[in-house]
């Protein structure tokens, strides 16, 4: 047994332990092949044992049979407990041992031929089916995904048969000499050698294919996986699923919130540098979840606080009720955390407001950042800052509220409020 070489990447790896399962299935059809070829025995020995004797005069051995079925059987079954071993445990079998599991598989015809042989003049013997199984052992060949494992099967194949060929064909009178002639099971045997061959080029675009496959699945991974450090993992699925979303430019209503960490400045100033990473991680790590979850986007990070959008690039279709349900959520956390003192004492200030927004890309053609333009923007940030002034914690303006009415008794209309750059009063209400 052997593990996977230490300087073998995770695609390597992946694509090793991919061929193994593929092994697995070769190993899976030849204990079918076995079962049925069992079965087949059973019924023809027990039901048509006098015929099928007399068709073999009387040479028939039923013990030879069951012996060789049951051996090839068992040695697939063994086979694909090996594999399963391997693959449970994320190991390599050692390569000789694959290439002596190559070599046991194509004696199995062998085996079947030479029981023939004390029933049938040789060269029939050599020419009746049991020698086609050799294509078959050769052939599933391929699903080793190597291609010197194909062509050595072949090249066993054709020695194998070569060697009876040549210990038992001997001159017959009653035959055509063509027959008994041994350049006749030469080509033969060259047949099985160039079917080798070309397993061996079909196992080689198979496995070219795959590990594309592999490395597209890969990328695309990666590519979820960064894209999920600015959106959750379930909108980095959606836009990858819409390869022809427009994120050029385009109108979109949106829920917009802003959040800002009170007094974090003061905070600041007393403390180094690595406690304040640390601090603003331990709340990030919270907030940026309960966003996630919500089907929100952090757009930006705006030092102690940041700018989260609900309905761009992907909506939910209740981007309103996902951006209340995400600031409770978190202002909910906030106070758990304060109560069993994990963080200093914290207060936080959210704002939101919803209303149309231009969406999409926005730079140049060396740095694009894909954001939100618009006074449903400059608002939802006014409406955070009002939190100051009325002491409160969660603010959110008509739009929002009369979307999410019906379900919120609490809440407390704080009247017309004049906000700076906007000429006319808003009805902004408190939630928290």
């Amino acid at each position: 047994m052997q593990s996977p070489h230490p300087s073998l990447n995770a695609f390597e790896k992946t694509l090793a332990h991919e061929i193994l399962i593929s092994e697995r299935l070769r190993a899976t059809i030849l204990i079918a092949l076995f079962v049925f070829l069992s079965l087949a025995a059973f019924v023809g020995l027990t039901f048509f044992f006098q015929p099928i004797n007399e068709l073999f005069h009387g040479r028939l051995r039923v013990s030879t049979i069951v012996a060789v079925l049951a051996f090839g059987l068992s040695y697939e079954m063994l086979a694909w407990a090996m594999f399963n071993f391997f693959i449970k445990r994320k190991q390599q079998p050692p390569l000789l041992g694959r290439y002596g599991n190559a070599l046991v598989d194509t004696s199995i015809p062998t085996v079947i031929i030479l029981m023939t042989l004390g029933i049938f003049d040789p060269v029939y013997a050599l020419l009746l089916p049991p020698s086609l199984i050799y294509f078959v052992f050769i052939m599933l060949s391929t699903l080793r995904l190597d291609f010197w494992l194909s062509l050595f099967t072949g090249v066993v194949a054709a020695v194998e048969y070569l060697i009876l060929a040549a210990l038992y064909l001997s001159p017959n009178p009653n035959l055509d000499p063509m027959m008994t002639a041994f350049p006749s099971h030469l080509s033969k045997a060259g047949v099985y050698i160039l079917t080798g061959l070309v397993s061996g080029l079909v196992a080689i675009q198979i496995k070219r294919q795959f590990t594309n496959s592999l490395k597209v699945l890969e990328e695309r991974n990666k590519i979820v996986s960064m894209f999920g450090q600015h959106v959750s993992p379930s909108v980095a699925e959606k836009l990858l699923a819409q390869p022809d979303l427009e994120l050029d430019g385009e109108t979109r209503h949106v829920c917009v919130m802003f959040l800002d960490i009170r007094d974090f400045t003061a905070f600041a100033e007393k403390k180094n540098p690595e406690e304040v990473m640390r601090y603003l991680n331990a709340l990030f790590e919270f907030m940026i979840d309960s966003v996630n979850r919500h089907d929100g986007i952090i757009n930006k990070f705006l030092g102690d606080g940041f700018m989260a959008v609900f309905g761009a690039p992907i909506s939910s279709h209740d981007d309103v009720r996902n951006a209340v349900r995400a600031s409770l959520e978190i202002l909910d956390k906030v106070d758990a955390m304060n109560d069993s003192k994990v963080i200093p004492p914290t207060r936080v200030g959210i704002g939101l407001h919803a209303g149309d927004a231009l969406t999409g890309n926005v730079g140049s053609t060396l740095r694009k950042e894909y954001t939100v333009i618009g006074d449903v923007v400059n608002l939802a940030s006014r409406i955070e800052q009002l939190n100051k002034q009325f002491s409160s914690r969660l603010l959110v303006s008509d739009a929002v509220w009369n979307v999410i009415r019906e379900e919120t008794k609490e809440a407390a209309l704080l009247g017309d409020v004049h906000v700076k750059g906007h000429d006319a009063p808003l009805q902004v209400y408190k939630l928290a």
